[in-house]
């Protein structure tokens, strides 16, 4: 994707003018650079992944800004061989990071406990507990669920919490000295009222009572972070921030920033997926579907997270923990028995190679199924995972099969909840628009999608750019919108030329997955037996 050529990057980079989208994903910092016609300039990335520490899954704070620092520099190196200039300044910049998950800090801002991701599946009491006291679906991976189980546990650092972010809020909070969060992101650490935009007064009150007993020194409202709607300023970078991003000391501070923004915002952002009776996708390490709602659940499910869009709608979202995860490193097993038969086997080629494979495979996979749970699974129940690969004795035993088991698992736990979104709450969408890593193959991940929620399948030619390119569209809605223009409507401006492709639901594919998805929870017994059995 390039830019329309109306402007000069390398004047626009030097003015200071360009935008900047960071994100922190789950496998991949990535930072990108946008002109006016909101196309990348330019991008840089590092890779980084979580680790179990005392059996939870977590990163360290301190690769938080390693890596954010690598990034910047990889994409300060890209602006200057790509266009001659160093890039000193930005018209406005954001972050956004993985939803969810627990960062707890004591007054004087020190971590308490190494950070809690989205991926752990510890907080079972708390969650139902919650969702009892609140009629309001708490999942697992929630932030006030991690705080919950920390207070039931009766862990010795939650007397000395004062300040309670997610990921993009913490480093927001770095840069700028502000406190504070974007709509979606916090809706997946407390429900939030859509009406007011604020965490709801209501259960906050609830929460309290409930803890009342504790005789701890905070309510809740003084630990949680204010909610800032997409469209205004949250602050600006200071020279401390400045100092964090750019250690060289190159990259100036004095930038504007929009609140920060979780993964699933951005990715709604980035498809343009925020107006009712729209719906995106992101599968990549984990996979969601999001459900822009026109009108409330009928009834509380825990199956779904429900949660907001950056301006504020509500939407409901089919969350599995586990996607790709598991695919990925059969790939890189196949890619080194490629390797020692003499083959080309870089990562590229073995995934652009195999994947197609898939759509040769029996329309169910030919007796062949996976369950993809390198972690837990709140979604059927499971609170860690060992992946597991069988076949009945008379399955045609094929790469192709086996290709499109693996598929067809990765989105298989979400599948779970869009049945309850679709089925019992007739909730209606009119395009699923596709982007992360799942979709990089041309063709195969979209058919593969279309198969799995029954749905006309949309992936735009901008599905690759991710979310860190949804954070600097989000920023530059904060600096160059004349606030005549809601959120959906500056987007329909964003992408009013953009191209794309849309695959229709095969239905011998349908038929293929139901029969596939019967399997896979008939095999769920032998998961539940592997967790029990295997270290």
């Amino acid at each position: 994707m390039t830019h329309s050529g109306t402007f000069d990057p390398s004047q626009l980079i030097t003015d200071g003018d360009a935008v900047l989208g960071i994100e922190l994903g789950s496998t991949r910092i990535k930072a990108t650079l946008i002109g006016p016609d909101h196309r990348p300039l330019a991008s840089g990335s590092h890779g980084w992944e979580n680790r179990q520490q005392d059996g939870i899954w977590t990163y360290p704070i301190d690769e938080v800004w390693t890596g954010l620092a690598a990034c910047v520099a990889d994409l300060s190196a890209s602006v200057s061989a790509d266009y001659g200039v160093q890039l000193r300044s930005v018209a406005a910049a954001g972050v956004s990071g993985m939803m969810h998950g627990y960062l707890v800090f004591d007054e004087a801002d020190n971590l308490l406990v190494p950070f809690r991701t989205w991926r752990n599946n510890i907080t079972g009491d708390a969650s139902a507990a919650l969702t009892s006291a609140f009629d309001f679906p708490i999942p697992q991976r929630w932030s006030i669920a991690h705080l919950y189980q920390a207070i039931l546990n009766g862990e010795e650092h939650v007397p000395s919490v004062a300040r309670m972010t997610t990921l993009a809020g913490y480093v927001h909070w770095k840069l700028t000295g502000e406190f504070v969060i974007g709509p979606d992101d916090a809706s997946g650490m407390f429900p939030v009222d859509p009406a007011t935009l604020a965490f709801h007064a209501g259960m906050v009150t609830t929460f309290d009572k409930l803890v009342a007993d504790r005789g701890y020194p905070w309510r809740l409202s003084d630990v949680l972070p204010v909610i800032v709607p997409a469209g205004a300023a949250a602050g600006i970078i200071t020279p401390d921030g400045a100092r964090l991003l750019d250690p060289s000391g190159t990259l100036q501070s004095g930038p504007q920033m929009c609140a920060p923004e979780g993964d699933a915002g951005t990715g709604m952002v980035a498809t343009n997926s925020v107006r009712a009776r729209t719906g995106n996708v992101s599968a990549g390490t984990s996979v969601f579907a999001m459900v822009v709602l026109e009108n409330p659940l009928k009834k509380t499910h825990t199956e779904l997270d429900l949660v907001l869009t950056p301006d504020g709608s509500p939407v409901a979202m089919a969350h599995s923990n586990n996607c790709t995860s598991d695919f990925d490193a059969w790939m890189s097993v196949l890619g080194e028995a490629a390797g020692a038969l003499g083959a080309d086997a870089d990562p590229g080629t073995v995934f652009a190679r195999l994947m197609p494979l898939a759509l040769e495979g029996e329309a169910d996979a030919g007796g062949h199924v996976t369950i993809p749970y390198v972690s837990g699974e709140h979604v059927t129940g499971f609170t860690e995972g060992r992946p597991l690969f069988v076949r009945s004795s008379g399955a045609h035993f094929s790469l192709a099969n086996f290709i499109r088991a693996h598929l067809f698992s990765a989105l298989a736990a979400m599948r779970t909840g869009l049945e309850i979104l679709t089925g019992e709450e007739d909730v209606h969408v009119d395009e699923i628009r596709g982007h992360g890593g799942f979709f990089k193959t041309p063709g195969v991940g979209q058919r593969i999608m279309a198969a799995a929620t029954n749905a006309r399948c949309g992936v735009m030619e901008t599905a690759g750019e991710g979310g860190a390119w949804g954070m600097a569209i989000l920023a530059a809605y904060m600096v160059r919108n004349d606030s005549s223009q809601s959120l959906p409507d500056y987007l329909d401006t964003v992408f009013a030329e953009a191209a794309g492709e849309t695959v229709d639901p095969d239905t011998a594919d349908v038929d293929g997955f139901n029969r596939y998805f019967a399997r896979y929870q008939a095999v769920l017994d032998a998961e539940r037996a592997a967790v029990a059995n295997l270290e």
